[in-house]
């Protein structure tokens, strides 16, 4: 009689399992399609990515492999069409005409001259500026500090005949003096940059330093620049490029061919030639290789560069 009563709750117990076994069931299958489905999305977004990013990067290095195509060509293939994107043969001779009709070793020379002093009066104005901003109390500071920041939007066109005269006044045309004296007194963007990687320094060193004895220029000097070396090298590339493409400043305060740097020496170049583009590409070629060359060396540092001026407000 047991037996006769348990059957049908077992029968029913059976259905209710295998309902809820086929509800896992369902619900697995759900979960999988939705799995599938985030994967196929993800991997199309991949795709879709990668794809705009090879086409933008082919069509922005258009430009430069033709410049490096016709600095390797003889003038007759410059207006060849289809364009001959390899030269046969290829004319490095390009090169060196440019070093024997102008004077372009001693342009390279005055660029290297003008970048390295550059570099160094950026990394020690900016630093000590920053320093001053992010770690020091004084009256006026965030008035000072917004002051600035605001001249990074004042054009340059507004205040070139000013400095013109004032540089006059006291003799400094036709010397690299104009260009690299105010690096000294710091530049707003070094300034900033420098500024957040401070703010990301913790206060307790500098305490346990003044604990300990060392005063404030000490433990800027030993301590928080040995700490900020990362940004010290990101200032240091930005000015490489900054000084390097400088165009507008030694056009206008150098008149010695002797003391030209390279980009006004490659734009003098190209005027005095009648239209031979193999030479100009090869002249322009030259210029730009140093500052490629440190791009490609250096550029998870501008990411970094990017990163680090907005970390910390």
């Amino acid at each position: 009689m047991t037996s006769v009563v348990e059957a049908p709750e077992r029968a029913a117990g059976e259905r209710r399992a295998r309902r809820l076994n086929g509800r896992g069931i369902a619900r697995q299958a759900r979960a999988s399609r939705r799995l599938r489905t985030k994967r196929r999305e993800a991997v199309t977004r991949a795709v879709v990515t990668y794809v705009l990013l090879i086409a933008g990067g082919v069509i922005l290095l258009i430009p430069f492999a033709w410049l490096v195509s016709t600095s390797l060509k003889p003038p007759t293939e410059v207006y060849a069409f289809p364009i001959v994107w390899i030269p046969h043969p290829a004319m490095w001779d390009n090169y060196v005409q440019v070093f024997q009709q102008s004077p372009f070793a001693r342009y390279l020379l005055n660029t290297a001259i003008i970048t390295s002093i550059g570099v160094i009066a950026s990394l020690t104005g900016s630093s000590i500026a920053a320093y001053a901003f992010a770690r020091m109390e004084f009256r006026g500071k965030r008035v000072m500090f917004a002051v600035m920041l605001a001249t990074l939007m004042v054009p340059i066109w507004t205040v070139l005949i000013p400095t013109y005269i004032f540089f006059e006044k006291i003799g400094w045309l036709n010397t690299y003096l104009p260009i690299l004296v105010p690096a000294f007194f710091a530049t707003p963007f070094n300034t900033f940059l420098m500024r957040q990687f401070f703010l990301t320094i913790p206060l307790e060193l500098e305490e346990s330093a003044r604990v300990d004895g060392a005063s404030r220029w000490y433990t800027f000097v030993r301590i928080i620049l040995p700490l900020a070396r990362p940004a010290l090298l990101i200032i240091s590339i930005f000015a490489f490029f900054y000084y390097w493409n400088e165009f507008l400043l030694p056009l206008l305060y150098i008149q010695s061919q002797d003391l030209l740097p390279v980009s006004v020496g490659v734009s003098n170049f190209v005027a005095s030639q009648q239209v031979n583009f193999p030479l100009e590409m090869a002249a322009s070629a030259i210029a730009i290789a140093p500052p490629l060359i440190l791009f490609f060396v250096f550029q998870r540092w501008f990411i970094q560069g990017i990163v680090v001026s907005g970390v910390k407000g």
